[in-house]
């Protein structure tokens, strides 16, 4: 599990890139770099990592739940997540 400041980082990462957002496009289309560089480097969405949302964890990340492998495999065969059952042949 990640360290709390750590997923805390994350989360101002994402509120800074949400804030941001239409600022950076307004000035991408006009071409305005100068401007674009004054911004915080935090408001960048490149700057994002993909984690988990339950554990903060960064490998094996499954971006259609939002979940690592773990945790995802733990859910699923809880019953946790509707229309995933484990696979047998």
């Amino acid at each position: 599990m990640a360290k709390e400041s750590v997923k805390a980082r994350q989360r101002k990462r994402e509120a800074m890139v949400a804030k941001y957002a239409t600022k950076r496009t307004a000035l991408k289309e006009a071409g305005d770099y100068a401007a674009l560089d004054l911004l915080p480097k935090n408001a960048s969405p490149v700057r994002l990592k993909n984690r988990c949302q339950l554990t903060g964890r960064p490998k094996g990340y499954m971006r259609y739940f939002g979940l690592s492998r773990i945790m995802f495999r733990d859910m699923a065969l809880n019953g946790m997540i509707p229309g995933v059952k484990k696979a047998s042949w």
